[in-house]
């Protein structure tokens, strides 16, 4: 089973524009461990995703660091050992697909094994274009072809080497929803059979949530959270992978109160006091930052929230947004409640809730009517 071991360091100054180093500039750094599967890099642009593929496939040289694809070095900085790219065994799938423009299907998945026998060399052509469902457009040009089915030629010429790691950058860019969905079951066929490391950039957070064995979040440079899905939604790291993975309510705050026995922590943010869970290790006085996932707010009409809720605040909808099968709104919460000592209905802070269509509609709210959002703790 495929391995692949990433530490590695490059720095590119800033240029002043005349050609000439000036200020800090962009260093990468970053370490990782892949094994079979599919793992994520996840980040904003520019963050260091496609140049991290690019050192792996030899297009770029690392300054510092060793890469180890099933323990065989491939890079060294200290040995100066740097195998080009044609010796690495990685497959590659390109943003913009790269296939060579004056050559067949079937000449573009040639391309890269023309050392092998013909016989061994035809089957192995024959096997992908069946494998892809390409097979009728073995003698088909890439500007004949849609784009779903150029991805699929893109996939089927990267395996046809039998590499020992596949890297794919931002794979399903400007398709459409068919094409994506038809592409990530491609993609899961692709990991199951071959049970090599899949190396997989984008910057969106929904397709690292439905395709990821692990993600590495990766901001300027270097990884900043290395997980499971699971984890790193529910649990991210810091406030800007929060505000990254989508999420609208980030909130900075004081500790006012622990009770280790109630299992609480009181936290002042602005003018509100929320009830959280009790975090060990913290000190009254502490400055914290924290998160709430829009899906998880719960609003109620005035007259009808359960006796049990905590952190119920009073608010008004300020603006929704209709999507096919949720509403998004935007709810400014008052600023008073029972532990806060402000005066009441002061301008407060904006929230986001996300909720079922059916939900909103049973809630009958329009804009600027009185709710109150449940925060729970």
């Amino acid at each position: 089973m495929s391995r692949l071991e990433l530490n590695i360091r490059k720095r590119f100054p800033a240029d002043n524009g005349k050609g000439e180093a000036a200020g800090a500039g962009f260093q990468l750094d970053i370490s990782l461990q892949c094994d079979a599967g599919i793992t994520i890099l996840f980040g904003a642009s520019g963050a260091g995703k496609t140049l991290t593929l690019d050192s792996v496939a030899g297009f770029h040289r690392p300054d510092q660091g060793r890469i180890l694809l099933d323990d065989a070095i491939i890079f060294d900085a200290a040995s100066g050992l740097s195998l080009p790219p044609q010796r690495r065994s990685v497959g590659y799938v390109f943003q913009n697909y790269a296939l060579f423009p004056h050559m067949s299907v079937e000449q573009n998945l040639a391309f890269g094994i023309q050392h092998l026998p013909p016989v061994e060399r035809g089957r192995r052509i024959r096997e992908q274009l069946s494998r892809f469902g390409i097979a009728d457009k073995a003698g088909r040009y890439p500007r004949e072809l849609s784009g779903g089915e150029k991805q699929r030629v893109c996939i089927a010429r990267a395996l046809i080497t039998q590499p020992r790691i596949l890297l794919l950058d931002e794979p399903v860019r400007g398709l459409d929803f068919p094409l994506r969905a038809e592409f990530y079951d491609v993609l899961a066929q692709v990991r199951e059979q071959n049970r090599i490391p899949i190396l997989l950039v984008t910057h969106d957070a929904a397709e690292a949530y439905q395709l990821a064995d692990r993600i590495a979040v990766v901001e300027q440079g270097s990884i900043a959270q290395w997980d499971t899905a699971d984890e790193i939604f529910q649990h991210p790291a810091s406030a800007s992978i929060a505000r990254l993975l989508g999420i609208r309510n980030v909130f900075q705050g004081e500790i006012e109160m622990l009770d280790p026995m109630a299992g609480i922590t009181r936290v002042r943010t602005g003018s509100l006091v929320l009830t959280l869970p009790y975090l060990p290790g913290r000190l009254r006085g502490d400055a914290i930052e924290f998160c709430v996932r829009s899906e998880s707010l719960r609003l109620h009409e005035p007259d009808s929230a359960p006796r049990s809720a905590v952190n119920l605040l009073p608010a008004e909808i300020r603006g929704e947004q209709l999507l096919p099968t949720t509403a998004m709104l935007s709810l400014e919460l008052e600023t008073s409640n029972k532990h806060s000592q402000e005066t009441a209905n002061q301008s407060g802070m904006t929230v986001h809730a996300e909720l079922s269509r059916q939900a909103y509609q049973a809630l009958k709210a329009n804009e600027r009517r009185p709710v109150l959002v449940e925060i729970p703790p």
